[in-house]
């Protein structure tokens, strides 16, 4: 908006009707106290010392919840309406629920390198975009637990920055999931570890 510095970007009245915090009135606040919530979600995560099922429905809801559930009264809620990105609303069980059985068959049958299966779920998990907001960071925790859980080893760095705020980075990883989209997957596996 004209007149604001960047952060300082007043919230729109359909964004604050679903806060919890309701002194929470720019997108700076928002993004400071969602990234808290993030940051006790990934406490939570980091105590488990085996997650029993990381490719199951209702754990890849749980950790939604856990990510936004401090701020967001739709936390771990699939979203309602449609969007410019993902699949039409109705469809997000089914879809979801496809690309768990699809990602257990990977696993299961090594289709794909370890690395590839956590990008690979990754891109279509943000493709299907489950949730009112937070997809992207919420899929590139999941990718990172299936690292951890499922093949042992250590998660991605994701550019070693933030990619909610614009910055080169966030450009980087935008243009990598484009390429994804055409199934090209080798610049989100570079960014990731990048």
């Amino acid at each position: 908006m004209f007149g604001y510095q960047a952060g300082q970007t007043p919230l729109d009245p359909e964004q604050i009707s679903g806060l919890k915090i309701k002194t929470i009135a720019t997108q700076e606040q928002l993004n400071e106290f969602e990234q808290a919530n993030i940051n006790e979600a990934l406490i939570w995560l980091n105590s488990k010392r085996k997650v029993k099922s990381v490719l199951a429905t209702d754990f890849i809801i749980q950790v939604h919840q856990r990510m936004f559930g401090l701020v967001w009264n739709w936390a771990g809620q699939f979203r309602r309406n449609e969007t410019n990105l993902g699949v039409d609303w109705t469809k997000i069980p089914v879809e979801l629920q496809q690309l768990v059985d699809d990602a257990n068959f990977w696993v299961t049958h090594k289709t794909y390198l370890p690395e590839e299966i956590a990008i690979r779920f990754k891109h279509r998990l943000v493709s299907i975009h489950c949730f009112p907001n937070g997809n992207g960071r919420h899929s590139r925790i999941m990718a990172d637990l299936i690292c951890q859980h499922i093949f042992g080893s250590a998660k991605f760095s994701w550019g070693q920055s933030s990619l909610v705020e614009p910055s080169t980075q966030r450009n980087t990883y935008l243009k990598s999931l484009k390429l994804a989209d055409k199934g090209d997957y080798m610049g989100l596996m570079e960014f990731a570890r990048s």
